[in-house]
């Protein structure tokens, strides 16, 4: 039975009207319906836009954003945010330059710099921890980390030539390219962590009172951190997928990407005050995202613009999320006056 179905039967049993019924389904899955209506719009209106090629190297693009929001979600299913993943970005691209210029072996390389991005994590989730606002925190974090970036590369983008690091970012499996396999790897691990662990759903319960959640005993400053430090170490692992296939470590590697991954999980249904996640929700937001971009530049539209249609979207995504979602939802699920005379 699909998870469609059973929301019908659910809602049936409980004696909502079918238009109800559909209007709850509409929250659910309409990211998903208008990714597939804009897929067949472009289809008919680009011949280059319907092709293997095309799509792989929309989800190739797709991928580091996929990744870092993946970490995204865990963040706001506890109802925290962490703007500064773009910085980081920025940081991994300079010091994953730096140390294979200093001879470090690939391996190490990856070991450090990941680290790198969980320490980064860590931090902001402990001051989030000491009672800061997460806007405020990783705001504060998204300045201070690109400065790094720039104070340690003396503003100059270092070109990335080693060949194992590069095939991370343009290296295929089974005609597969790399960087979509690693995340549609985090994708689905993200998705056994929300939903199939301990540590997922105390996260989610932590976004939706935490003041209950306190008093069930969930230990909420640890969870705090260790979201925040996943998420960091996710946006090390996206630096290094981002680096690879563009094959430098410049400081204005990830400028505005937060952005991006943000609107990704805000476009995929995770409520922006906790509580509410789905990675495959995220996934959808990340893939919808670059295929508007992809079939507005087949359209000849110009970049600009298609900087503005994204930023649009971003602002549509925090309305239906904020507003229309729950308006619909709690119209869906309230019982007309005239049902409740008759009952």
């Amino acid at each position: 039975m699909t998870q469609s179905s059973s929301l019908l039967r659910r809602g049936s049993r409980m004696g909502m009207p079918d238009g109800r019924r559909l209007a709850l389904l509409a929250v659910r899955y309409g990211m998903l319906a208008a990714l597939l209506m804009w897929i067949v719009a472009m289809s008919i209106l680009s011949e280059h836009f319907l092709t293997i090629y095309n799509f792989l190297n929309v989800a190739r693009q797709a991928a580091p954003i996929i990744i870092i929001a993946v970490g995204m979600t865990l963040v706001m299913a506890t109802g925290g945010i962490d703007l500064s993943v773009g910085s980081l970005v920025a940081l991994v691209s300079v010091s994953s330059a730096a140390l294979l210029s200093a001879g470090l072996p690939i391996y190490a390389v990856l070991a450090i710099v990941i680290l790198i991005g969980a320490a980064a994590g860590a931090v902001n989730g402990s001051f989030v921890c000491l009672g800061l606002p997460p806007f405020v925190v990783t705001l504060s974090a998204l300045v201070y980390l690109r400065g790094i970036a720039f104070v340690a590369s003396n503003g100059y983008a270092v070109p990335v030539s080693d060949p194992v690091y590069l095939e991370i970012g343009r290296g295929s499996l089974a005609g597969i390219h790399l960087p979509i396999v690693i995340a549609a790897v985090v994708a689905v691990a993200g998705w056994y962590v929300l939903n199939r662990t301990r540590f997922g759903l105390h996260s989610l319960a932590v976004g939706g009172r935490e003041e209950a959640a306190r008093v069930m005993g969930l230990r909420i400053t640890r969870i705090k951190i260790a979201v925040y430090t996943l998420t960091g170490a996710l946006a090390g692992l996206g630096g290094v997928v981002a680096t690879a296939r563009l094959a430098n470590g410049s400081p204005n590697a990830g400028m505005m990407m937060e952005l991006d991954v943000i609107a990704a999980v805000v476009l995929g249904g995770t409520s922006l005050f906790g509580g509410v996640a789905t990675v495959g929700g995220t996934v959808i937001g990340a893939l919808f995202l670059n295929f508007v971009r992809n079939g507005l530049n087949l359209q000849g539209v110009n970049p600009f613009w298609v900087q503005v249609v994204s930023g649009f979207i971003l602002l549509l995504a925090v309305l239906l999320n904020t507003v229309a979602n729950r308006r619909i939802e709690e119209w869906a699920r309230t019982r007309p006056a005239a049902e409740e005379d008759e009952a």
